[in-house]
C-alpha cells in the first residue's frame, strides 16, 4: 500500500490530521470551538472524528463539506503512534472507508511511526481459493514532513513484512518445501537477490544428516535454500548470515502433536525461515550496502512409515552423533546442519531465528522473543537497541555452562532434548555446539502467530524479525 505524497486533499472520503498541541489544531485550520471541544474531552481519548472538515476547518480553504475529518492526537512514544494508526484503520474498515488524507505538521519521527501502523493494520491474509479479495484496496494520501524517500523505505518495509506474513499464512497443502522454494527462487529473481535450491540428493551429499532425519517420514522432499544479497559497495567483507528455522508443518513426528491449539497452527512452524525470505527482499529492494546470506533447510515433520524414531541415533552433518529422543524436537536438529553449513562463509555474524519451543512461549507468551548470544555485549546492546526501537521485543537468557548438562547422552555425543526445566535455553546449549562464529539464536515461537487481531501485527502470522533484522542490519551491519 504506497503511501502518496501530495498537496491536495481531493478525492479522499476522509481528511486525517495528526496533532500533539492545541497550537497544532489552530496552525492547520481549526475552528477555536471545535480546539475547545477536544480540550474538553475525555483525556484518555486520541481520536476525535467530526461529520465535516469544512465544518471543523472553516478556515480552510478547498475542503469539500461532504467529507469527514478525523484528527488524531499523537505521543511521544512511537510504539503508541503506532497502535494510533491501527486504531485509525480498525475505524474506517469499521465504516468501510478506504480513501484517506492524512495532513500534519509534527516532526517526521511522530508522523512514520503512526504511518507505519496504519500501514501495517492494512493487510489481511490471503483467501485461498475464493473470488473475494485478500484485502481491501487502500489509497493513503500524506502531506508532512516525512520525505518521499522515507514513505518509500516504509513501503519497502511493510510488503517485506507482508511476504513473510503470507508465507505463514500458507497452509501445507499450498506450502511444501518444493514450492516454498520455488516462491523464493521467484522472490529473488523478481525483486535481485540469488537463490541456490538444493535438492535431496545434493542434501545427502552434504551429509546433512538432521535434516535428513526429519525428512524421513514425509513424503515430500527437502529442500535447501540458499539466498545470497550483496552490495557492490557492501560495508562488510564478510557475510552476515541469517538462519531461519523452515519446518513447514510440523505434525511432532511419531511424537505426535496434539490436534487443538497445536497441530493445528503447526503452518507457521516456518515463520523463522519467512523473517529471513522477507529480510532479504526488503534488502535487496532497498539496494542496501550489505552483504548477507541467508540459509532455510525447508522440510515437513510426519510420522510416516519411515519415520525416524525416538531412540535413534542420527549423524549430523559436522559427523557428531545425536540420540533423538523426541522427534518433535526437529528444528534444533535442521537447523544444526544449516548453522554447520554457514562455517564455509567465514560470516561476520550467524542470527538464526525459529519457532524452536513452548518453552519460550510459556515464559514470555507472544509480548518477546527469546534470545541468546555468543557475541560481545556491544553487538547484543545494538539488537536490543533495535528491538526496542521497532517493538518487536526481545529478552535476553543465559547460556551457562550448567544447562547443558542434561544433554549428555550415553550413546552419542548428544541427545536432542534435556530436562523439561529451562528447556527453551537448552535448546540454545544444543544449537551452541555448531558454532564457531559470533552467533545469536532468536526463539520466536510466541510472537511468530497471533490466533487473534490485537494491534498492527495482525492475525496469523506476524512477520515478527523482518522489521528487527532490518533495523539491526541498518544499525550494526
Amino acid at each position: 500500500m504506497p503511501l502518496i505524497q501530495t498537496l491536495n486533499g481531493e478525492n479522499f472520503q476522509v481528511h486525517v490530521v495528526l496533532f500533539q498541541t492545541n497550537d497544532d489544531l489552530q496552525h492547520l485550520g481549526f475552528g477555536k470551538k471545535i480546539v475547545q471541544r477536544i480540550e474538553e474531552a475525555d483525556s484518555s481519548r486520541s481520536l476525535y472524528r467530526f461529520f465535516s472538515a469544512s465544518d471543523a476547518m472553516p478556515s480552510k480553504d478547498g475542503l469539500d463539506p461532504s467529507t469527514e475529518c478525523i484528527a488524531v492526537q499523537l505521543d511521544e512514544d512511537d510504539e503508541k503512534n503506532r497502535l494510533k494508526g491501527f486504531r485509525l484503520v480498525q475505524e474506517l474498515l469499521r465504516d468501510k472507508i478506504q480513501a484517506v488524507f492524512i495532513e500534519s505538521n509534527l516532526d517526521a519521527s511522530a508522523d512514520y511511526a503512526f504511518l507505519e501502523g496504519l500501514s501495517l493494520s492494512c493487510h489481511k491474509p490471503e483467501r485461498l481459493g475464493g473470488s473475494k479479495p485478500s484485502s481491501a484496496h487502500w489509497t493513503v494520501g500524506y502531506r508532512g514532513n516525512v520525505s518521499n524517500e522515507a514513505l518509500e523505505t516504509l513501503d519497502i518495509l511493510c510488503e517485506s513484512n507482508f511476504i513473510a506474513r503470507d508465507l505463514v499464512n500458507l497452509p501445507q497443502n499450498f506450502l511444501n518445501p518444493t514450492s516454498y522454494g520455488k516462491r523464493v527462487k521467484e522472490l529473488g529473481s523478481e525483486l535481485g537477490f540469488e537463490v541456490k535450491l538444493h535438492d535431496k540428493a545434493a542434501i545427502e551429499s552434504m551429509k546433512m544428516g538432521g535434516v535428513l532425519a526429519v525428512n524421513r517420514g514425509s513424503i515430500e522432499p527437502p529442500v535447501f535454500i540458499e539466498m545470497h544479497y550483496c552490495a557492490s559497495s557492501s560495508k562488510n567483507k564478510k557475510p552476515i548470515v541469517l538462519v531461519g528455522k523452515g519446518v513447514t508443518y510440523d505434525t511432532g513426528g511419531l511424537s505426535l502433536k496434539p490436534t487443538k491449539n497445536s497441530m493445528d497452527f503447526m503452518k507457521a512452524d516456518m515463520a523463522g525461515s519467512a523473517a529471513v525470505v522477507g529480510t532479504l527482499c526488503a534488502l535487496a529492494r532497498q539496494k542496501a550496502d550489505c552483504h548477507v546470506i541467508g540459509l532455510v533447510a525447508a522440510t515437513d515433520n510426519r510420522p510416516g512409515g519411515d519415520a525416524y524414531a525416538p531412540g535413534d541415533v542420527i549423524t549430523m552433518m559436522d559427523g557428531t552423533t545425536v540420540e533423538v529422543l523426541n522427534t518433535d524436537a526437529e528444528g534444533r536438529l535442521t537447523l544444526a546442519d544449516a548453522l554447520h553449513y554457514a562455517k564455509q562463509f567465514e560470516p561476520k555474524l550467524v542470527i538464526d531465528l525459529a519457532t524452536l519451543t513452548g518453552s519460550a512461549v510459556a515464559a514470555l507468551g507472544g509480548e518477546a522473543a527469546a534470545l541468546m548470544t555468543s557475541c560481545d555485549q556491544e553487538v547484543t546492546a545494538t539488537l536490543m537497541e533495535s528491538a526496542n526501537a521497532v517493538d518487536e521485543r526481545l529478552v535476553e537468557f543465559p547460556l551457562w555452562a550448567c544447562y547443558g548438562t542434561s544433554l549428555k547422552s550415553d550413546i552419542a555425543d548428544q541427545k536432542n532434548v534435556g530436562s523439561r526445566e529451562a528447556g527453551l535455553i537448552i535448546a540454545g546449549k544444543f544449537l551452541e555446539k555448531y558454532i564457531e562464529y559470533p552467533w545469536m539464536h532468536i526463539d520466536i515461537a510466541g510472537p511468530s502467530f497471533n490466533h487473534q487481531t490485537k494491534n498492527y501485527r495482525g492475525k496469523g502470522g506476524s512477520g515478527y524479525g523482518v522489521r528487527l533484522l532490518l533495523e539491526f542490519l541498518k544499525s550494526w551491519g
